[in-house]
């Protein structure tokens, strides 16, 4: 299965951003559908749909630390016009905060209400144990069963991690799971337990030292999807365990097409992207303190309160 690339055509965004939530909605529909469109086949037999986004606190979606709830939203809206599945979107409360009260400050409910779709918090569900081949051993990965008995598809945001590489799908994926085993493995057991049908990478807002107005979106498997990320972030795919796992021989065959018929220049991308690390787990970034305080004072929503204690 080929990898699909959109562009996202928002002249109107100032600054690459806007709070309007209708007004994202509306530069999203296209481009989304139109890049979700060769890939909702494999969906066409399911009852059930499971949307995989990174939402973890405390960074707003125009930092591009997180998955943005307007690109889940355009996508659960093409998932229930084409397809006749149940469509959720799920995360896992930690131990830092429940999941519903992140994805209350991400602004996940206000867009998901619109199109009928639940939130869903994976701390809740049962899990199963799975056996699956990992870096020539058998690893058991404890998986919520929501996850393997329900289409899955993953929406991550394009980022590193704080170790350098990229998040991606598989990570995100990772993160759901329990298993002895160290974080990568984790994320290739996780993976291959799930069975994802494909990745949603959204690179509308990326970071990568800062963030950047990347208004890009891909489509694919998840593998050759993480790889592409990684690619626009700088980073060598022979360095990342996860993906050279994944991928081995067959990372020469990614194949990337266009879905809307404009040519997206991920080359120019790249170079745009700049080359850093994540903000420092202790101190919030300048750029999340900005961002949700102006979120906060045009869309009236709260404000999460270590921000507020560092006014």
């Amino acid at each position: 299965m080929s990898v699909h690339v959109a562009a996202v055509d928002a002249p109107e965004r100032r600054g690459g951003w806007t709070t309007n939530t209708d007004r994202r909605l509306a530069i999203l529909e296209s481009p989304v559908r139109s890049v979700l469109e060769p890939h909702l086949e494999s969906l066409s037999n399911t009852d059930r749909i499971t949307l995989v986004p990174d939402a973890h606190y405390p960074f707003h979606p125009s930092t591009g630390m997180v998955t943005d709830p307007a690109v889940v939203g355009s996508t659960a809206a093409v998932l229930r016009a084409r397809t006749e599945a149940d469509v959720a979107v799920a995360g896992m409360t930690d131990d830092r905060i429940a999941f519903d009260r992140a994805a209350g400050y991400l602004g996940y409910p206000s867009v998901l209400e619109r199109f009928d779709t639940e939130l869903v918090d994976l701390a809740d569900e049962s899990r199963r144990d799975r056996v699956v081949s990992v870096a020539d051993q058998q690893l058991s990965v404890s998986v919520p069963e929501r996850l393997l008995e329900s289409a899955v598809v993953v929406v991550p945001s394009l980022r590193p991690t704080r170790d350098g590489p990229v998040a991606g799908g598989m990570r995100t994926l990772g993160r759901l799971a329990a298993t002895v085993a160290d974080a990568d493995l984790t994320a290739i057991g996780a993976t291959r337990a799930i069975e994802p049908a494909f990745s949603v990478l959204d690179a509308t807002a990326a970071y990568g030292g800062d963030p950047i107005a990347a208004d890009t979106l891909v489509v694919g498997p998840i593998p050759q999807v993480d790889a592409i990320g990684a690619s626009l972030l700088g980073r060598s795919l022979e360095d990342d365990p996860v993906l050279r796992h994944t991928l081995g021989a067959d990372e020469s065959a990614i194949t990337v097409e266009s879905a809307a018929g404009d040519d997206v220049d991920l080359t120019a991308l790249r170079r745009r992207i700049p080359d850093g690390e994540l903000p420092p787990p202790d101190d919030t970034h300048p750029a999340v303190s900005t961002a949700y305080r102006l979120y906060a004072a045009v869309a009236g929503d709260a404000v999460p309160p270590q921000l507020e204690q560092r006014r």
